[in-house]
């Protein structure tokens, strides 16, 4: 892997290798955009391959975060980091610690957040040695779990995407199949109920389907059956790529809008999804109330100012599909646009500001 040439081709700005002999910390942490403001992305802790794989990771990662926080519209770029070994073996109080000493020494151009195989526990160490970390303890002032305020968005997001395929924003009726009923799922499936939708779910776990059964009189079914039922709006809400050349031809929905990371299994298959006039509501865009709720940690913890933000994800929504609209493109590409938009504005206005101040300069 030429790395160089990888950075200069999405334009990234610095990747950090931390290490550690003593508690065996090897860390990747990489920061792809800071136009908007500090990057925010989670720590990753995961048994790789191998070191460009979790390179590769790190930095694929951190582009998505710049793209998620941007059209969320929150004044943070993009960053990630992974922690190469097995979350189960591997962590112990001082490789914290001392991941936490790298990220202060960055100085606020980074912060993190947990995310797969970290806890808010590996949180609290790491904030033992720097305050750019969120979703630390309740008692240290964050903002606690953040599936409800997750599904809470999500929940607005469908809203916003059925107004485009039904023509109004009501779910009182709909047949809504929920691939998963994990945490952000189960209330996801709460708001839909109270609303009056019909459920139709599927897990692995048995469980937790029971519970949506019992609670919200959904109707399950085989995970495998989930893609071809009859219903308004698929949720994937699970496993990524599961829109894919196999579940296509099967969806009968007229509406994607789920919690999942990365539906798309490739770009194909979103040009695919829109040509056959089905709305889908980009993931990172719907699932954004997370990073969203985090966020505000960063201001002093506030549920009603996070949630205020988070009703936002509807208009979100809505300007993705009306830049679909307006450039004749899948909504994938539009919620590129709609973030790399932004981040342009941002870029412009800032070296307005540079250029302004120079010609103060150069006048005295």
């Amino acid at each position: 892997m030429e790395i160089f040439k990888y950075l200069e081709k999405y334009d990234y700005e610095q990747v950090v290798f931390c290490q550690d002999k003593q508690s065996g910390l090897k860390a990747i942490i990489a920061i792809h955009d800071t136009t908007l403001g500090p990057a925010l992305g989670g720590t990753r802790m995961w048994t790789y391959e191998s070191e460009e794989a979790a390179i590769e990771d790190a930095l694929r990662l951190a582009r998505g975060m710049t793209y998620k926080n941007a059209a969320a519209g929150l004044n943070l770029g993009g960053g990630k980091t992974v922690i190469i070994g097995d979350p189960r073996k591997d962590k112990n109080e001082e490789l914290f610690r001392a991941f936490g000493r790298y990220i202060q020494g960055l100085n606020g151009r980074y912060i993190t957040a947990e995310d797969v195989g970290t806890t808010v526990a590996d949180m609290d160490l790491i904030h033992e040695e720097t305050d750019y970390v969120t979703g630390i303890s309740p008692a240290f002032g964050s903002s606690g779990n953040p599936s409800p305020v997750t599904a809470y968005g999500v929940y607005r997001g469908m809203k916003a995407a059925a107004k485009a395929a039904f023509g109004s924003d009501s779910l009182e009726g709909k047949v809504v199949a929920v691939q998963g009923v994990g945490n952000v799922a189960y209330n996801l499936c709460r708001h839909l109920h109270e609303e009056g939708a019909q459920l139709i779910v599927t897990d692995i776990n048995k469980e937790a389907v029971q519970r949506a059964v019992e609670e919200f009189g959904a109707r399950a079914v085989e995970p495998n059956e989930i893609y071809g039922v009859e219903c308004d709006i698929y949720a994937p809400c699970a496993l990524g790529a599961v829109i894919n050349d196999d579940t296509i031809p099967q969806i009968k929905a007229k509406v994607i809008a789920g919690a999942a990371n990365n539906q798309l299994k490739d770009t194909r298959h979103g040009d695919t999804i829109h040509e056959l006039g089905i709305v889908y509501a980009p993931d990172y865009v719907i699932n954004a109330g997370g990073v969203i709720n985090v966020a505000d940690e960063l201001y002093g913890y506030n549920r009603e100012r996070a949630m205020k933000k988070v009703e936002t994800i509807y208009s979100n929504i809505e300007k993705v599909i009306e830049i679909s609209k307006r450039d004749g493109i899948p909504t994938y590409l539009a919620a590129d646009r709609m973030a790399e938009e932004r981040i342009e504005k941002m870029r412009n206005s800032r070296s307005q500001f540079l250029q302004n101040g120079h010609h103060i300069l150069s006048r005295r």
